[in-house]
């Protein structure tokens, strides 16, 4: 037996005995355990499956052990991922800063910082959120006006994020922020990590039309941030927060996989609701749906592929807006099916989309409008596409 089937067969053990059987279920709404200063358990069963990955090292198997991690090749963080597929286990933990700071600190930040800020995030101690739009700085992210003055041995922030997902909820946040008024847009940028309980933070949460939000609007008022928090080169936060975007929109691809909620399944509720019958609107209906569902199957299989090339350090910023603008434009697709699909009964407004997706549809089906915009715009990632991808020549007006 070789060295690859022996830890598949050594991860698929382990994920049998450790894995208890409720966490091998769609994860309800509003059940996903996000690490942190206050995380909470809804079950017995939910605790022991955190603390077993947390202390195996697999809430970052591919990151080293010194820092918490599991020391994982890319081929056995493969293995582990096809296998926690196949046992349709539960994620035990959602950490923005593993899927998306962590990887930047260990790329860009100091010793210091990677003991400081990557040990905390594998044991699930401190929850993450993300600092990066301003009210007149979001598709332009590079326009961003919260400035980070240099007090000696401390910035002293002031400004205003906004759409920060969780921000009324998370320990930390890693915020870019304007270090040199002087310099050109993209080059007086930098990127710091603070703690949200620092004087000077307010958090506003902000309603959305579908009734359910997670986003908050962040204040700053001569905040201090002690500057070996600075994550990187002063200035040369742009680099970072490029890197970090990619892996940002990596982390929202996760939540295609069937292992994070996957809201609605297409096929199955398109056999609940549309009649077997040979008219030709339902035959077309049900193509529609047929081919969605397909296009799905498709997109997981290339974001695994994408996983793959990334921990062989290929380069992958291309692939990851067009899987970005991909999964997007295609949950907005699918919740049109739907709506076509269940007709006058997609109307609901309350409930779990698990138990009774006729209660949320309609609340699912808005919701779907905002990740076309979410971790940067369609039109952002037509502009990267060009770029990167194409290799299209600038404009004036870009240059």
């Amino acid at each position: 037996m070789s060295t690859t089937d022996e830890f598949r067969k050594e991860v698929r053990a382990w994920l049998e005995a450790n894995c208890p059987p409720s966490m091998r279920t769609p994860t309800p709404d509003g059940a996903l355990v996000f690490g942190g200063r206050k995380i909470s358990f809804q079950s017995e069963d939910q605790r022991l499956w955190f603390e077993r990955m947390r202390d195996k090292g697999w809430f970052a198997p591919d990151w080293p052990a010194a820092y918490g991690g599991g020391g994982l090749n890319a081929e056995q963080t493969a293995i582990l991922e096809a296998e926690m597929r196949r046992l349709h286990c539960r994620p035990a933990q959602i950490n923005l800063g593993i899927w998306m700071l962590g990887p930047v600190v260990l790329e860009f930040g100091t010793e210091e910082q990677k003991q400081a800020l990557l040990t905390p995030m594998t044991r699930g101690e401190i929850r993450w959120c993300q600092g990066f739009s301003e009210p007149n700085a979001g598709s332009d992210l590079a326009s961003l006006k919260t400035s980070a003055v240099d007090q000696g041995d401390h910035f002293l922030v002031n400004g205003t994020k906004i759409w920060t997902s969780y921000g009324d909820k998370s320990d930390w946040m890693y915020a870019l922020v304007r270090t040199d008024p002087a310099a050109p847009k993209h080059r007086g940028i930098s990127l710091i990590v603070l703690d949200m309980q620092s004087p000077g933070i307010t958090v506003t949460p902000i309603d959305l039309i579908s009734g359910k939000s997670s986003f908050c609007q962040v204040f700053f008022d001569n905040v201090k941030v002690p500057k070996g928090q600075l994550i990187g080169p002063l200035n040369g936060g742009w680099t970072l927060a490029k890197a970090l975007l990619q892996h940002e929109r990596r982390a929202m691809s996760k939540f295609g996989e069937f292992s994070l909620p996957t809201h609605f399944d297409l096929m199955s509720l398109a056999e609940r609701y549309l009649p077997q019958t040979t008219a030709p609107a339902d035959i077309a209906l049900r193509a529609r749906a047929v081919a969605m569902s397909m296009e799905e199957h498709s997109y997981t299989l290339t974001v695994q592929r994408m996983g793959e090339e990334m921990r062989a350090r290929q380069n992958v910023s291309g692939l990851m807006s067009i899987m970005k603008l991909v999964h997007s434009e295609q949950e907005k697709d699918k919740f049109e099916i739907l709506l076509d699909l269940m007709g006058h009964r997609a109307l609901g407004w309350e409930g779990d989309e698990f138990t009774d997706p006729e209660l949320a549809l309609c609340k699912a089906w808005l919701g779907s409008f905002a990740q076309t915009i979410a971790g940067g715009s369609s039109e952002v990632q037509l502009n990267v596409i060009a770029k990167r991808v194409l290799e299209l020549p600038e404009g004036k007006e870009s240059k």
